[in-house]
């Protein structure tokens, strides 16, 4: 290899000798040096940050999908949502800092989107896709059951409790509903990943999926993909930000409400876990799919509700978790309806075409109150 060849490509090279793909490693980086960029100011800023964004997206899932392929499942799917959640907290925060009582309803807007697009979203295209080209597919019903349980513990108490609270008026908890409600939130996220990894793994596992992949992918590999997938993330992160005042900046000249906003960002940082979920179901393997999109809710919820309430009371804000009445309604109809088409251990695509009506009736009544 001459001296003369870019930087990115020896790097690439060096990587592709453990098994990784080239471009997984030089679009991270590609997309890190984007971030230099800072706020667009143009069109054409804007639509160079949002094709990184979307590069860095792909390298994410693809580092992802070799580490599960390595640890199997539930492992994998429980890495992708935990450092995808772990990332979605940390912009929230950073948008809560630097816009301060203007952002005390981000959280609750990216809590519910992130529910509505998961349980709603990623479920109705995986169940519809996977039941189009598979006809039925298996899972193991009581794992499922377990994190729908849990799923609707957490958001009645996070969601739609502070609406009827009399301590503080309106949509809100005082501190200390604030410390004992992210302490029930912990605690029950904590109790759902034991149960998810060691106590009852196998309740989260489909047997005819476990087909002993990850034994194939070299520990060599494995590990260089760990190291690619933060940088992933973090750029997805960083380039999300940086289009985050021109995605309000468009909300607003479009005249919708501002809760559309948290729809936006909800739907960027869970792209990765999106076309994981995606590729997991046209594979035959709905368990995974449904581990993702299940996982994903409880972890959005049980890591950052508590993230940002500290930060609401260390900032004096007033933290706004109350759904309005039209939200309660479809996140009850969400739990409802997922509770009874998730309830088989079977899948059509006709449960899948349930949950992508309610997920669109939810985007529509947003954009039309």
């Amino acid at each position: 290899m001459s001296h003369s060849e870019p930087a990115a490509a020896k790097a690439a090279a060096r990587f592709s000798a453990y098994g990784l793909a080239p471009w997984s490693l030089v679009v991270p980086i590609i997309a890190l040096c984007a971030v230099a960029l800072g706020k667009p100011s143009s069109i054409v800023m804007a639509t160079i940050i949002a094709v990184a964004l979307g590069g860095a997206v792909m390298a994410a899932v693809y580092h992802a999908e070799v580490i599960a392929h390595r640890v199997g499942e539930p492992f994998g799917t429980l890495i992708l949502a935990f450092a995808v959640t772990v990332i979605e907290t940390s912009l929230i925060v950073s948008i809560m800092l630097s816009e301060g009582s203007g952002a005390q309803a981000l959280a609750r807007d990216t809590v519910i989107a992130a529910i509505m697009i998961t349980i709603n979203g990623i479920v109705g295209v995986c169940l519809l896709l996977g039941g189009g080209r598979h006809h039925e597919q298996g899972y193991t019903q009581s794992g499922v059951n377990h994190g729908l349980a849990i799923l609707a513990t957490l958001s009645v108490l996070t969601l739609v409790m502070p609406n009827f609270t009399t301590s503080s008026a309106g949509p809100f908890y005082n501190d200390n509903q604030l410390i004992f409600v992210s302490i029930d939130a912990l605690m029950l996220y904590a109790t759902f990943v034991v149960a998810q990894t060691i106590r009852h793994r196998d309740h989260f596992l489909y047997p005819e999926e476990d087909d002993g992949n990850h034994d194939k992918v070299p520990a060599a590999k494995a590990i260089g993909a760990a190291v690619m997938l933060p940088v992933a993330l973090i750029a997805v992160v960083l380039l999300a930000k940086a289009l985050s005042p021109s995605i309000e900046a468009a909300v607003a000249a479009m005249g919708a409400p501002p809760a559309l906003v948290g729809i936006i960002i909800a739907a960027l940082v869970l792209l990765p876990e999106s076309l994981a979920a995606l590729s997991a179901a046209r594979a035959n393997r709905v368990q995974t799919s449904l581990n993702l999109a299940i996982g994903s809710a409880l972890a959005t919820i049980g890591l950052t509700i508590p993230a940002v309430a500290l930060t609401s009371m260390a900032m004096g804000l007033h933290l706004e978790l109350g759904l309005s009445s039209k939200s309660i309604v479809l996140l009850g109809l969400t739990l409802l309806v997922a509770s009874m088409t998730l309830s088989t251990g079977r899948t059509t695509l006709v449960q899948g075409m349930v949950h992508l009506v309610i997920f669109a009736a939810y985007l529509f009544t947003t954009l039309v109150p």
